[in-house]
């Protein structure tokens, strides 16, 4: 499955006030959380809200996923719940190896074929949280159900001992771009934490960034940074036209170049405004 998500939304399953309307904050995606919101002792009392979670939010229009616990206590009982038609995917935390994938690929399966879906209805997105999980990426990102990889960039720099920001989270941030890349699939990230909800120019200067190198939306907390996200991951109205410029000079081209605003336009020039406006739904 090929998806085009540019923000992803964070909402506590346990919290059926913000959950009940999220899917009129413009997020690509809603994320039912069961993980980080939720303490221990409270986890039972999400699960049996997440099922109502999932099945509302698609009824009212959104993309929805739901992210588990990566335990063994906790995830089969997270995925019955979380597992109902209306579902696109599950995002998983704190990754580092292949079996973990399988192993939940496997648990998804059974789950399918219980809801009478067919079998990959339900992808992953692999959320990636440390430095050894860094280390193995390219082990595991090509698993099937994979849609995309995430940069948890809270988790990562606590693992490496430094405050989320571009110095510590840069290289992971474009080897996770890249890796997704290679695979069709999303980058999903900032390198940087995703916390700031009320300076948001400077949340938007790190969303660029992020973009520059290559992944293609984020998680966020806060409904405030929605737009920030679909803007700076998205396709500017700047960028289609000089997309479409870019085509027409190559259109009457002589040979196998052309000049256009004083720069030689060849076939990868060409082919990058071609794919621009496929993004953008409008090639």
């Amino acid at each position: 499955m090929t998806m085009n998500w540019r923000s992803m939304l964070f909402v506590p399953a346990a919290a059926p006030q913000r959950w009940a309307k999220a899917h009129t904050r413009g997020a690509d995606a809603i994320i039912v959380d069961l993980e980080d919101s939720t303490q221990p002792e409270a986890k039972a009392a999400a699960r049996a809200q997440a099922r109502e979670a999932v099945q509302t939010l698609h009824a009212n229009g959104a993309t929805v996923t739901v992210r588990v616990n990566n335990d063994p206590a906790h995830i089969e009982a997270d995925l019955e719940a979380a597992v109902v038609a209306g579902l696109t995917a599950i995002v998983m935390p704190k990754v580092e190896s292949v079996s973990e994938l399988d192993g939940l690929s496997a648990m998804l399966d059974a789950l399918e074929y219980e809801n009478r879906m067919e079998r990959y209805t339900i992808g992953v997105m692999a959320v990636i949280e440390s430095p050894r999980a860094l280390e193995r990426i390219t082990t595991f990102a090509g698993r099937p159900r994979l849609i995309g990889l995430s940069l948890g960039s809270e988790d990562f720099a606590l693992s490496l001992g430094r405050q989320p920001a571009p110095l510590s989270l840069g290289l992971a941030a474009q080897t996770i771009a890249y890796a997704a890349s290679a695979r069709g699939i999303m980058g999903i990230g900032m390198a940087t934490g995703i916390a700031n909800f009320t300076d948001l120019d400077a949340f938007a200067a790190e969303a660029r960034r992020s973009h520059a190198m290559g992944l293609t939306g984020a998680m966020c907390i806060h409904p405030n940074q929605i737009a920030v996200l679909n803007q700076c991951f998205g396709v500017s109205d700047d960028a289609v036209a000089e997309a479409r410029a870019i085509l027409m000079a190559w259109e009457t081209r002589l040979d196998g170049v052309v000049s256009y605003k004083g720069a030689m336009i060849d076939q990868p020039v060409v082919e990058r405004a071609r794919r621009l406006l496929k993004s953008a739904g409008l090639a």
